[in-house]
């Protein structure tokens, strides 16, 4: 990390003279522009299938959580249905193309260039990130082998934050929904010279609703509460003319309660990172970053509601950062040449507590460190219309340090593992070609490979949703991605938008938790996870009005061997056959909006062994802003108008459900312009 650092100060003072001395030459009144962002994207990069989400449908959101503006593309989905309000922290990995199976992310989560996944768990802390922060959304389906791609087996989510531009000077607003739960939030974008920073902080608070089924409920049933803060600062400064520096971080703290009194879980954060971009002859983006992460949670029986595990701590650890060049090659090819590197490490402490005594049994401990160093380099090509595309990475990778400790309730020794340090090399491939047909025609094809790693809580903490314990695994290997798609697009300018794509992806070693016993699963590597199907996408624009749909249907199976024999050819847990969605917005001025999601998801299975199903379910909500004068707007929010049943946990009938029909209202203000 050190040496990541010196290397973003190193090129900073190096292009410090050069690009200055340029500048002086030129024109003295030409401007100094900021971007806030990353290298321009390569003309390959509509090979490989995206999605674009504006920050009109991103601040409009019924719920007003990314986890809602995300799964407005079909083929996006968290491991469980429940949003970020009302699900375990550590349950709340993501992926895309029904790669689903376990609660670690499959999809790499990027905010402005920084991997956001925790460093003992995988998931992505979703209340923390703020959509009226963010500028634009862009999600790439499939794998990748470009920078930190050795995490992205299933696609690459990348969040880009907004600038004064976009937000103005300040904004803040508050809203309140019908259970007298709160949601406040404001920012603040001065410009600083020719740079600017934005400050932002967001509370979301409430009491929270009914997970629990109304015929279910003890005396011991908790509404699902949360309380949860984020704040961020980041600034952007040039330091020539070419050249510009990015600070940014992120402190986050969330509290919930989940079905019954005193479950507990806490997530909390504090992420800084450090960005430098030249726009020169050569191109450079230079980024280190440092992640502080912790985690709790409060197990109660469901039979007793006693305090049956106390998660204390799981103080975690993530260090990283990225080199990448493009050197000047010529017009129609561009090349990039990079180096990045990930180290994750943490610490799990619980103890366990007998459910009728109370009294203290056991004291656990499990910790350990992976680590990547990937190098990466591709390369576009273009032939008129013809574009070419091809990439290759090789990762470094290691698992060391690996220890679980158990001690009795009086803190006497019982057993002391220490795992064997692992390591190896792998290489990962990827390559597309896209041909501008002419009259808004488009055709593309690609294929690629990817791994991903295990997390160190795969690796070594076992953990219980009662009745159904599930143990970890020190042997786990690396994932393997192969995946092969082929799309065609149509644009008519900006007023219409199609999009077509099949896809096969193969996920080899994919770790799932497999049964072995009643009420016993284990962290396994299964034979591989084969996902094929159909991902569409429809744009409109006519006037005031906008239709935004998409639809994914897969065929995703298991196939298994030896213990996960029982999987073969059952679809991997937690994944649907058919996801759609649908919004349509009309904004007749400047600050007037009103949308409606329509959104649809199919039955999908709760364990691996296809025994407990979740029916389908269709949402349908609604988004209104209404101006009430030129610094002032009346906001609207409707969650599943409809009050569909959506089922999130079905465990041999004990059943979680998710968001109720829950309406909010409040007031936008903003600087006049």
């Amino acid at each position: 990390m050190i040496r990541l650092w010196f290397l973003c100060t190193a090129s900073a003072v190096l292009l410090q003279a050069p690009c200055s001395a340029a500048a002086q030459a030129g024109d003295p009144a030409s401007p100094i522009v900021v971007t806030g962002r990353g290298l321009d994207d390569t003309p390959a990069t509509p090979a490989y299938r995206s999605s674009e989400i504006d920050r009109g449908r991103i601040v409009s959101s019924a719920s007003g959580r990314i986890e809602d503006v995300l799964s407005s593309v079909a083929g996006f989905q968290q491991f469980r249905r429940s949003d970020s309000r009302s699900a375990n922290p550590s349950a709340q990995g993501v992926t895309l193309r029904a790669l689903g199976g376990n609660a670690s992310s499959r999809a790499l989560v990027l905010l402005d260039g920084v991997p956001m996944a925790h460093p003992f768990f995988g998931y992505i802390p979703l209340s923390a990130i703020s959509p009226e922060r963010l500028e634009s959304v862009r999600i790439t389906h499939g794998g990748g082998s470009g920078a930190f791609g050795a995490d992205a087996v299933s696609g690459t989510i990348e969040l880009s934050s907004a600038g004064p531009d976009r937000l103005g000077p300040w904004s803040a607003s508050a809203l309140v929904n019908q259970r007298g739960e709160s949601e406040m939030s404001a920012l603040a974008a001065p410009r600083l010279g020719a740079g600017y920073a934005v400050v932002s902080g967001r509370w979301d608070r409430g009491q929270g609703f009914h997970t629990t089924p109304e015929n279910q409920r003890v005396p011991a049933t908790s509404r699902a509460s949360f309380d949860s803060w984020s704040a961020g600062l980041r600034a952007v400064f040039p330091l020539d003319a070419q050249t510009e520096l990015q600070l940014g971080s992120l402190l986050f703290d969330d509290h919930r309660t989940l079905r019954f009194d005193n479950a507990d879980s806490t997530s909390s954060g504090q992420d800084a990172s450090l960005r430098l971009v030249h726009r020169g002859d050569w191109q450079i983006d230079a980024l280190g970053y440092v992640q502080a992460r912790d985690f709790s949670n409060v197990v109660i029986s469901s039979t007793r509601f006693t305090k049956t595990l106390d998660q204390r701590a799981t103080p975690s650890t993530g260090l990283g950062g990225k080199l990448e060049l493009r050197p000047p090659v010529g017009e129609n090819l561009t090349v990039r040449l990079g180096s990045d590197l990930r180290v994750a490490r943490g610490r799990m402490e619980e103890e366990a507590y007998n459910a009728v005594s109370g009294a203290r049994t056991a004291i656990r401990t499990a910790s350990g460190k992976t680590h990547d160093i990937g190098f990466y380099t591709e390369a576009d090509a273009e032939f008129g219309d013809l574009v070419l595309t091809a990439g290759a990475r090789a990762d470094r990778w290691s698992v060391s340090g690996g220890h679980f400790t158990t001690q009795d309730g009086a803190s006497a020794l019982v057993s002391s593992q220490r795992f064997a340090d692992r390591s190896g090399w792998q290489a990962s491939f990827r390559g597309g070609t896209l041909w501008r047909a002419g009259g808004g025609l488009s055709l593309r094809a690609a294929a690629y490979t990817g791994l991903r790693q295990p997390t160190l809580n795969e690796l070594y903490r076992p953990f219980v949703v009662f009745p159904v314990e599930t143990r970890a695994n020190a042997q786990l290997g690396n994932e393997k991605l192969e995946g092969f798609e082929a799309g065609i697009d149509y644009a008519r300018g900006e007023m219409l938008h199609l999009s077509l794509t099949a896809f096969d992806n193969r996920l080899k070693h994919a770790i799932a938790n497999v049964t072995i016993g009643t009420n016993l699963r284990e962290r396994q590597n299964v034979d591989a996870i084969r996902a094929r199907g159909i991902e569409a996408a429809a744009g409109l624009r006519s006037g005031a009005w906008s239709l935004d749909g998409s639809l994914a249907w897969t065929d995703a199976e298991v196939r298994g061997s030896g213990p996960a024999l029982a999987l073969d050819g059952k679809r991997p847990a937690q994944v649907p056959e058919l996801a759609a969605s649908a919004t349509v917005t009309w904004q007749p001025r400047e600050h007037w909006r009103l949308a409606a999601t329509l959104r649809h998801v199919g039955r999908q299975f709760e364990d691996d062994l296809e025994t407990d199903a979740l029916p389908a379910a269709t949402t349908l909500d609604a988004y209104a802003e209404l101006p009430l004068g030129r610094a002032l707007a009346l906001v609207l929010r409707g969650e599943n108008l409809t009050n569909e049943r959506v089922v999130t946990r079905n465990q041999a009938g004990s059943i979680d459900l998710g968001a109720p029909r829950t309406l909010w209202i409040g007031l936008k203000l903003r600087a006049q312009p």
